[in-house]
């Protein structure tokens, strides 16, 4: 502008300055955002972790409560027979019942079987045959004179009987049981002479009139005849009589001596578990070959999983982040001679390691212990070249090197400076170390490498091994295991990745 156009402005157009005001700088709209709370809100904006986050929660409260609500000091033994008449059972469920989940399974019988199991229903007025789909048919492929049918069987009444041998307090027991509940355990001794063959002897469930081939003799109505025993020694049975008996009926035989008495019954499975455990059998997820309940045992074995993750990811954590924030810090001939001990521990294979231990080590310290062992022998490499990867990257920073100059200790400037910098990628790397170890873990216990299968304790591997032989007929072994592993191996993943760009200091404080 021209003097003379500044001299030609009017004088109201000027205003004086006041030197005694004082200038502020107007406040921030915003209020300061910490560095956690800015990595939650941006690990919160990833939709795919969240989710992950969620199913891990679920899992964890599936793996604590379960075994705590559903335990009903129900654990089957591999060694005991009265377990095995509960093996192989269907999943089933009252709420979902309708879709399916009713503990049946269509099969096909030849006529033999097939009454037989109608014995059951009649015997005892709880049918294992719940529909009939073809009934009385011959297979055109095969050279006997048999006929078959089709039917969808309830896998929980099937069994029927057993022969059990009692002590004589464990005979008073059911009886006085039987009489304050009005449930049928014990059902009469069956008059096993007339029958020919050894196998229809052994089967707790005829106690009809058989031919020689084992087919059931039936009256002119079409009904089963009895062959209960009449006469003999049973006890002194004085509780619940089946219909139509008048007293007449044997309900044991008495063996052994008067200071020792035995007592062979016949009884039924279904309500001898409602004796033995407080309530109807009836299981989610099924029982195993063992008669093992399935969810039970699943939630045990992710627990055990979960715990054996988390303990192998913070001891490697420790491990690595020590070992490598040294090598990177010093690098030179330290982290020469640091990485050639590495690479040698390195080229060990984990299955070798794995296999040596449960052959020598496990002997001494248990199979656990010996496991736990052989994932952090080696599995620490992996964090400490991340670690000090990170350690070279940083610590030339400008802020390093200021630090240092300020008379920073080496102490501070690993683990105040540098160390928070590599903070995302431990935690990533912790995050992804469970589902790695759980992988682990499940192949050495399918390929039977190492041996978790107890009565109070489980492995995802040992029950997919275990479930794998059975797959054709019994899907529900192999099934439920998996999904369990597939959702942590997936969610675990998801959720690492969801960390690693959560607590990435290059990310802070933007939006999406």
């Amino acid at each position: 502008m021209k003097q003379m156009d500044i001299q030609n402005i009017p004088k109201e157009k000027f205003e004086f300055y006041k030197r005694d005001d004082s200038i502020h700088d107007k406040q921030l709209d915003t209020k300061p955002i910490g560095y956690f709370r800015d990595a939650m809100g941006r690990f919160c904006r990833n939709k795919s972790s969240v989710v992950a986050a969620v199913i891990i929660c679920m899992v964890v409260l599936f793996a604590i409560f379960v075994p705590i609500f559903c335990e009903n000091n129900y654990t089957a033994v591999p060694t005991d027979p009265t377990y095995l008449q509960y093996g192989k059972l269907l999943p089933k469920s009252k709420l979902f019942a309708w879709a399916g989940w009713d503990g049946c399974s269509k099969e096909t019988v030849n006529k033999n079987d097939y009454y037989s199991r109608l014995a059951i229903g009649v015997e005892t007025g709880m049918t294992p045959i719940v529909e009939v789909y073809r009934e009385d048919y011959e297979d055109p492929t095969s050279t006997t004179n048999t006929t078959y049918y089709d039917i969808k069987t309830d896998s929980y009444i099937k069994n029927g009987m057993i022969y059990l041998t009692l002590t004589e307090s464990e005979y008073r027991d059911i009886q006085r049981w039987q009489n304050e509940t009005g449930i049928q355990v014990i059902y009469p001794a069956v008059d096993t002479s007339s029958f020919m063959l050894e196998s229809i002897k052994s089967n707790a469930n005829v106690w009809y009139e058989c031919t020689q081939k084992g087919a059931p003799k039936l009256d002119k109505e079409g009904n089963f005849v009895a062959v209960y025993k009449t006469k003999g020694n049973d006890g002194d049975y004085d509780s619940l009589r089946i219909a139509g008996d008048d007293g007449s009926l044997r309900y044991a035989v008495v063996t052994g001596t008067a200071s020792a008495m035995s007592y062979k019954v016949r009884i039924f499975t279904y309500t001898y578990f409602q004796y033995r455990y407080g309530f109807e059998p009836s299981f989610l997820f099924g029982t195993n070959n063992y008669g093992q309940d399935i969810l039970t045992r699943l939630a045990r074995a992710a627990r055990f999983s979960i715990l054996l993750g988390l303990g192998v990811s913070v001891i490697n954590m420790l491990i690595g982040a020590i070992y490598g924030a040294i090598e990177g810090y010093y690098g030179g001939l330290v982290d020469l001679i640091m990485e050639r001990i590495s690479d040698v521990l390195n080229y060990v294979p984990f299955i070798v390691v794995s296999t040596l231990f449960q052959l020598h080590l496990a002997k001494k310290v248990g199979v656990v212990v010996a496991l736990l062992f052989a994932f952090v022998l080696t599995g620490w490499l992996g964090m400490a070249s991340r670690v000090r990867m990170q350690f070279y990257r940083f610590k030339n920073q400008e802020y390093i090197l200021a630090a240092r100059t300020l008379g920073a200790s080496d102490a501070r400037l690993m683990f105040r400076h540098i160390f928070p910098n590599a903070l995302g990628t431990l935690i990533t790397s912790c995050a992804l170390i469970i589902p790695g170890v759980v992988y682990s873990e499940s192949n050495l216990s399918y390929l039977g490498v190492i041996n978790l299968d107890s009565a109070t304790l489980s492995s995802i591997g040992s029950m997919l091994s275990a479930g794998q032989p059975m797959l054709a007929n019994y899907p529900h072994m192999i099934l439920f295991p998996a999904i369990v592993i597939s959702l942590m191996m997936i969610s675990f993943n998801l959720f690492g990745n969801g960390l690693r760009d959560a607590f990435n200091p290059s990310l802070r404080g933007t939006e999406d």
